[in-house]
């Protein structure tokens, strides 16, 4: 197929995210759905995005602040001990301590944080610290690899370890972490399997480590390719190839449902990897993948769009995720959940322009990662959302587990989600109080958002240009918002129809004002089809959860869909009789016990 033959190839070469002589465009015949657009959306650079006051913020703060607080020798105590060296420090112990059950695992992903949050505000002190342990990390490695030796998840960790490298050149400026990913992938090689390997399936004949297997080989394409694009070492062409997981990747592209009994986070974390080798190889079997993949994994998502009760992906069919709710307190990974959520979402949403997979970071954001408990100096981490009748938030009970790393990096890419750009303009995918800059050709380019959404269906968006200057604002109406609305500088309101990206062309002059007004009705939605009537209540994207007190009397559908927001209050009340229902979004749950689930009579 030449390239002329085929505008997606043509847009991905242009685009620079297919390089010339890659494999030739294949699309899988009867595949149905969202198409790959010529061109995907690009993502904004992190400094681009600043965040006002708001949840968003809070949290990106708070996260910050944690990484900048952690010790540095603790963090460099698995890999010096590891490898023979002098270990002043303390080991942090729980899952991270060097004999621990996952030592050193979630060094990568603190270099990750602290190379995005350096690259969102230039603060040197971030900076420096990313630097230090880039370096202190490099006098570890050796050409034996002794830290792999006895390692539980050697590919898990080296795979955290490039990403993080990876992003300390790019986003901290660290030239010398392109030759420490090379020794690092040196000393990694011998310890890799020969293949994907299944997560339950031990890579070395006879090998034991407390009868599991768990290493996760299958997520490595995608900082491979990252990897490959900063240094050009050919290993990691070969890596990215020799562990796409194509039992998988390729079963779902053909429409075959390979998700059940599978671990729901790092399968889910994997189709990142088919995404992303969609566009370096240019093989539309592998967005197929991630396409059909998200939806099978939409159709058996909880209303907070979370999914994996005890990690793992239910039967299609099956009655699972409403069985779950009886006893099972795992019901979501969150901030590990949350974070390859976003990513597939934000890959599919640039490859696509379809506002679903906006309506699904969306519904993930505020219901599930932005509520979690922050992650405390001693390790302990908010891991599982609950979704059982008599829920509460809590602490995983091992201290520095994987989500201890990853809810810091989900924070830090909270202004990525908010726009996307093309040629022709901009997309707003979230409506987060925040200051957004672009460029488009030599013209520098601003959108401020302000809102109190989603507790306000009001949302007003300032154009900032330095002069008058033509492009096209596209808005995402999310599926839900029948009745949406917009008006510009004040003029009479257009209808804005929902599940679409509603295009806004005109010359744009500074201080232009758009206001959009988003309905939110409130809803109720079933966990799954086989208990129709143990519903949740959705209000705009939040799911509205019963705050309980003690013994809680059933209530009826109409007492539910009755919910009205308590002034400027973040709470809703119901009337089930006997007195006010009380329901409150997942981020304004404290340590009050609450239920997402209601049981409701037979309509």
């Amino acid at each position: 197929m030449s390239d002329n033959a085929d505008p997606l190839r043509r847009g991905l070469l242009k685009a620079g995210v297919l390089a010339a002589g890659s494999l030739a465009l294949q699309r899988v015949s009867g595949a149905v759905g969202a198409t790959a657009h010529d061109t995907p959306l690009a993502e904004l650079a992190y400094a681009d995005v600043q965040l006002a006051p708001g949840p968003l913020q809070r949290q990106a703060r708070e996260n910050h602040r944690f990484v900048l607080g952690l010790d540095e020798d603790s963090l460099l105590y698995p890999f010096r001990k590891r490898a023979g060296l002098a270990a002043p420090g303390s080991d942090l112990g729980g899952w991270y301590g060097a004999d621990a059950f996952a030592p050193g695992a979630t060094f990568g992903q603190w270099m990750c944080a602290l190379a995005r949050y350096s690259a969102i505000d230039g603060d040197a002190a971030t900076r420096a610290k990313l630097q230090r342990l880039v370096n202190g990390y490099g006098a570890t490695v050796d050409a034996e690899g002794r830290f792999y030796r006895e390692n539980r998840f050697p590919a898990y960790t080296y795979d955290k370890l490039v990403g993080g490298l990876v992003e300390a050149a790019r986003f901290g400026n660290d030239t010398s972490a392109v030759a420490l990913l090379s020794r690092t992938t040196s000393a990694a090689l011998p310890y890799l399997p020969p293949r994907a390997m299944p997560r339950n399936e031990h890579a070395k004949p006879g090998e034991d480590f407390s009868e599991h297997a768990w290493d996760e080989s299958y997520t490595l394409p995608e900082n491979q390719f990252a990897a490959l694009r900063l240094s050009g070492d050919a290993r990691h062409r070969m890596l990215a190839r020799r562990f796409l997981y194509d039992d998988f990747f390729l079963a779902l592209a053909r429409g075959e449902n390979a998700l059940p009994g599978k671990h729901a986070y790092s399968h889910v974390n994997a189709l990142s990897s088919a995404a992303r080798a969609s566009l370096e190889l240019g093989d539309l079997r592998y967005f197929d993948a991630a396409r059909q993949g998200f939806a099978m994994i939409d159709a058996q998502s909880f209303a907070t769009g979370g999914w994996g009760p005890d990690e793992h992906f239910v039967v299609p069919g099956s009655g699972g995720l409403g069985a779950s709710l009886a006893a099972e307190h795992k019901s979501f990974e969150t901030p590990c959940g949350a974070y390859a959520h976003f990513k597939l979402t934000r890959y599919l949403l640039r490859m696509t322009r379809d506002p679903r997979y906006g309506d699904s970071m969306e519904r993930v954001l505020y219901n599930t990662v932005l509520g979690a408990l922050p992650v405390q100096p001693d390790g302990r981490a908010f891991y599982y959302s609950d979704y059982t009748r008599d829920a509460r938030k809590g602490f995983h009970p091992d201290h520095w587990p994987c989500c201890s790393g990853t809810l810091p990096m989900v924070a830090a890419d909270h202004g990525l989600n908010l726009c996307f750009t093309d040629a022709q303009g901009i997309y707003v995918n979230l409506y987060v109080p925040g200051q957004v800059r672009w460029r488009r050709g030599g013209a520098s380019c601003g959108v401020a958002i302000e809102t109190d959404y989603p507790y306000s269906s009001a949302i007003t968006l300032t154009l900032q240009v330095a002069s008058p200057h033509a492009f096209t604002v596209n808005l995402r109406i999310p599926a839900w918002a029948e009745g949406a609305s917009i008006r510009i500088n004040g003029k009479s309101r257009q209808p804005a129809r929902s599940g679409s990206f509603v295009a806004l062309r005109r010359e744009w002059r500074s201080g232009d004002r758009i206001e959009l007004e988003l309905p939110m009705p409130t809803r109720l939605q079933a966990v799954d089809g086989q208990h129709p009537d143990t519903v949740a209540l959705l209000a705009g994207p939040l799911a509205l959860m019963r705050v309980r007190g003690g013994a809680s009397a059933p209530l009826s559908r109409a007492s539910l869909l009755s919910a009205k927001r308590v002034g400027d209050a973040h709470e809703w009340r119901a009337d089930d009789g006997s007195g006010d229902v009380v329901l409150r979004p997942f981020v304004d749950i404290g340590d009050e016990a609450y239920s997402l689930y209601q049981d409701v009579a037979a309509a």
